[in-house]
């Protein structure tokens, strides 16, 4: 795979605009393990390589057992490898990705509802949001994993 624009060096303005966003995620309060796991798993949906790398490194780092990480895209089968607060944002971040499939019914909202604060979904949300967005321009401009690189 070959880059096709180096969209940091291109556009650093909007990227940065981008990490304000991700700092804000940051200091939201949600415990950083929830959202490294949210952002892995919408850059699972999403197909994202650098994302993946990314992600899975940042969770390792944080101590996560990769036998959790291994079963993350079937999490709902991974029994109590979940939290039932995981489960539910990670049910949101899937139902928000795929929002073109799904029109995010009431069902996933009263689920994630039951489990986090109004705040606190509105900044899962933004999270899932903006994976969403790193990964659309990673892949668009075909940004590789490092380990593509070595």
């Amino acid at each position: 795979m070959t880059a096709r624009i180096d969209y940091e060096t291109a556009a650093p303005a909007g990227i940065k605009a981008l990490g304000g966003v991700y700092s804000y995620v940051s200091q939201s309060g949600l415990d950083p393990v929830l959202v490294e796991l949210v952002y892995l798993r919408v850059s699972q949906i999403n197909g994202c390589a650098y994302c993946l790398e990314t992600h899975t490194r940042a969770l390792l780092k944080r101590e996560i057992v990769p036998e959790k990480l291994a079963v993350l895209q079937v999490w709902r089968e991974a029994g109590k490898a979940f939290s039932a607060r995981e489960r539910a944002a990670l049910s949101w971040a899937e139902t928000v990705t795929q929002v073109a499939q799904t029109a995010i019914p009431d069902e996933a909202f009263e689920d994630v509802s039951s489990q986090f604060e109004e705040k606190e979904v509105v900044d899962l949300t933004i999270a899932v949001g903006l994976m969403n967005t790193f990964n659309r321009v990673a892949i668009a401009f075909r940004r590789p994993p490092t380990v593509a690189e070595a």
